[in-house]
């Protein structure tokens, strides 16, 4: 996956994104500060969202436009998406200051003209929203501007993901990253199914990348998809989440962002290839395995018993394997007990 100058192949680890999200609460410094310590905490790229509130909703008292449960449990969602947003006359000073600390600065759109104002700006790639997933026309429209684009499959089956994928090829994305997300705020681990992620990487046969939009508090899950081979990990982050917001409760504070980071480096380590001992390898400890030792003294003529030779620690005798076609041989002279096992000493 590669997002500006971004790629995984040649940091040999998931890009790891700090999502912005309402974190700012509504007051640039407060912006501009988590960028800077979103790239002091690890982060490789910071995402925020393009959205006015009446580009994704209407204002209405209607049931069915209030929340039911969860964190914004009575929050209209016109009230929600307005507090939340992120102005758009920020972009270029988020963009610059993303710049300045080394950090790929890009965002979701939720509409047409959002991502013509990012795309002015010179956005590295376009994140689709998970909610936002079923929206074919705003995908082909962003993927019209041939940058990578991402996308979150939240509450999508995998017959509309394998479409939203379609539409974003066919558009012109010259790049498909899925990640694999649960749309709940904060989200419970157990409800993750990370086997999703090397099922997805199997199913497009490794043509689109694969990674985690993490709503979960902590980091394990993100750690955790990391082993299961994601290539992207994105996780909201905050400077305290004392501080309050729409987001804080699911967002990472710089600590722990740069606890993600280490954790996030060490499993991609770990992971390495597949790797097994060749027969003629010798690696450091092998001297401490099992080997046949004569462990009782015996006489020439002598017959080799269970009695006489065992398999023991250290390796300095023969290989243990050879136990039972030694049982029964004859020794070829006196041997003092407790000396490692050689074919020699046998008729």
């Amino acid at each position: 996956m590669k997002i500006g100058k971004l790629d995984t192949a040649s940091l040999g680890r998931p890009i790891i994104v700090a999502e912005m999200s309402a974190n700012h609460l509504g007051r640039l410094e407060r912006a501009l500060e988590i960028i800077d310590a979103a790239a002091g905490s690890g982060a490789d790229a910071l995402k925020i969202q393009t959205y006015r509130a009446d580009t994704i909703t209407i204002r209405s008292d209607r049931p069915e436009f209030r929340i039911r449960g969860g964190l914004w449990d009575g929050r209209s969602l016109y009230d929600l998406y307005e507090e939340g947003t992120t102005p758009w006359e920020w972009i270029p000073a988020l963009i610059e200051r993303g710049r300045k600390n080394g950090l790929e600065v890009f965002s979701s759109p939720f509409d047409a003209g959002a991502a013509a104002v990012l795309e002015k700006n010179g956005v590295p790639a376009f994140k689709i929203a998970s909610f936002e997933l079923v929206d074919l026309g705003l995908i082909r429209a962003v993927s019209a501007y041939r940058k990578p684009v991402i996308m979150s499959d939240g509450l999508a089956s995998l017959s509309e993901i394998d479409r939203a994928v379609n539409a974003a090829r066919q558009g012109g994305a010259s790049g498909i990253a899925v990640l694999h997300c649960v749309s709940s705020y904060p989200a419970d681990p157990r409800d993750y199914h990370l086997s999703d992620i090397p099922f997805l990487k199997e199913h497009f046969g490794g043509t689109v990348s694969v990674g985690l939009s993490d709503h979960t508090r902590g980091t394990d899950v993100a750690v955790a998809a990391t082993a299961m081979g994601a290539e992207v990990i994105e996780k909201h982050f905050t400077l305290r989440r004392a501080d309050g917001g729409l987001d804080a409760a699911f967002s990472l504070e710089p600590q722990e962002f740069s606890a993600l980071r280490k954790g996030v480096e060490t499993a991609a380590s770990a992971i390495g290839s597949v790797h097994f001992r060749k027969d003629d390898e010798v690696l450091p400890g092998m001297k401490f395995r099992r080997s046949l030792y004569l462990v009782k003294s015996v006489k020439k003529g002598d017959k080799a018993t269970p009695e006489n030779i065992r398999s023991i620690r250290p390796a300095a005798g023969l290989d243990p394997a050879l136990y039972d076609s030694l049982i029964g041989r004859t020794f070829s002279a006196d041997f003092a007990g407790g000396v490692p096992l050689s074919l020699s000493m046998f008729d």
